[in-house]
């Protein structure tokens, strides 16, 4: 059994995806296939919010592998990205938010970018791009079509002043800027109407510099790594929803327990009920109480729809992101379960719990310490490496783009990179429907 390394229980967020390979309908081949053999293709995006935390888009990036980076020329990168968006369809990666794009000079001198719609795609020039009289011409033109332009990276020279006018939005390095060079960013775009975009902001500490500094988009990890307040009590009704969690860990199900503790949070009820409801669960008879929900999907799904209730119930003052994480972990650690030898139900509840603390804002420690979880359980929640904290650590490094990490984990677990590529695709896909049916 791997021991991976214990983890921050707050990590980042890099959402992965893996499409298989295709002809390339960019240089316009549909006849048969090639005789090389096929390879994965594999598409990271992370979120962008405003102030509010509200996700204004993702940026796409492209992989060939678990380093996390491309290998092979950076337009080859984009224009299998492009295809990408082509395959999957860009508002279904982007979840019908806006799409910003990697642009080499390349994708955008040859238009290229023109197969991507210009309600979704967002163009982002890259830093290494110079602005010269021909990418200015074609940059003008995309803009007149409708396609909003970024300027990745930024940094103030005198030659990026054509781009600053037609840009959209300006995304600025937070870890490769100081105050005084964010303050100069400021000044030399604040007439050209273009949004600012914080990147690499990795906690509430500078997230909060970012806003005071007039930023109007953050993209980072801050939003799983708000301040934990030492002194602060779980709330009464969050306490409950938290002794769901833990009681539909328990076998047998303790139905009578679990249904009196629904009953009693018309917000938990309301939400079970919602998402009875929902296609989602495909129960075709109309669901009207915790006692039917429980009859028509039976005991192992109802721990789920119960578990994905109370989750979104005790995270409602959080921003959207932070749940779709929770779930998509809750559902990652019950499809890799079998291969870690380890209990499907428990490890569905361990991937929930684990931004608990972010939810709340209260240590892991103190919310560990009032659910009836066992020792190994509690331990894995506090970042321990042990067996039952496999699953939970493996999706961690997965989702702060550790592939070495990942890869030994997939050999020792007989898993290939491609099955946990597909296994996290589909917990996004999972967590997309959950969080929806239940509003």
């Amino acid at each position: 059994m791997t021991r991976l390394r214990p983890c921050d229980h707050q990590s980042p967020i890099v959402e992965f995806f893996m499409v298989s390979e295709r002809d390339c309908l960019l240089a316009g081949e549909r006849g048969a296939e090639s005789s090389a053999p096929k390879v994965n293709r594999f598409l990271a995006r992370q979120p962008i919010l405003n102030g509010r935390r509200e996700i204004l888009g993702y940026e796409l990036l492209f992989r060939t592998g678990w380093e996390n980076s491309f290998r092979g020329e950076p337009d080859d990168s984009t224009l299998k990205m492009l295809d990408n968006c082509l395959y999957l369809g860009i508002e279904s990666i982007a979840d019908n938010r806006l799409a910003f794009v990697n642009c080499t000079r390349e994708a955008l001198v040859g238009r290229l970018v023109t197969i991507l719609s210009p309600k979704t795609a967002v163009l982002e020039i890259l830093e290494t791009v110079e602005p010269d009289a021909e990418l200015m011409k074609a940059c003008i033109e995309l803009r007149k079509m409708g396609y909003a332009l970024a300027l990745d990276d930024f940094l103030p020279r005198p030659e990026m002043q054509p781009l600053i006018e037609i840009a959209s939005y300006i995304k600025v390095d937070f870890r490769l800027s100081d105050a005084s060079l964010r303050q100069q960013i400021r000044q030399l775009t604040h007439t050209s109407g273009a949004a600012l975009i914080a990147e690499k902001v990795e906690d509430q500490d500078e997230f909060d510099i970012a806003l005071s500094e007039g930023f109007d988009y953050f993209q980072g990890y801050f939003f799983c790594r708000p301040k934990i307040m030492a002194s602060r009590e779980i709330p009464p009704n969050r306490l409950n929803y938290l002794r769901l969690l833990a009681e539909l860990t328990r076998e047998p199900l303790d139905y009578r327990g679990v249904s009196h503790v629904v009953e009693q949070e018309p917000s938990l009820c309301y939400r079970l009920l919602r998402m009875a409801n929902s296609p989602l669960w495909g129960i075709r008879k109309q669901v009207g109480s915790v006692h039917d929900a429980f009859l028509l999907v039976g005991e192992e799904r109802f721990r789920t729809l119960a578990s994905v209730a109370a989750s979104c119930a005790l995270s409602q003052q959080q921003t959207p992101a932070l749940i779709s994480l929770s779930l998509q972990r809750a559902r990652f650690c019950e499809l890799l379960a079998p291969y870690a030898g380890q209990s499907p139900t428990e490890q569905f509840m361990l991937g929930l719990l684990s931004l608990v603390d972010a939810m709340l804002e209260i240590p892991m420690e103190s919310i560990v310490n009032s659910l009836p979880l066992r020792e190994e359980a509690r331990a894995a929640l506090l970042g321990a490496a042990n067996p039952v904290a496999l699953p939970l650590c493996l999706i961690r490094s997965f989702e702060s783009g550790e592939w070495g990490t990942c890869s030994c984990a997939a050999k020792d677990l007989s898993v290939s990179e491609e099955t946990l590529a597909r296994l996290y695709l589909e917990s996004v896909q999972w967590a997309g429907e959950s969080l929806a049916s239940s509003r």
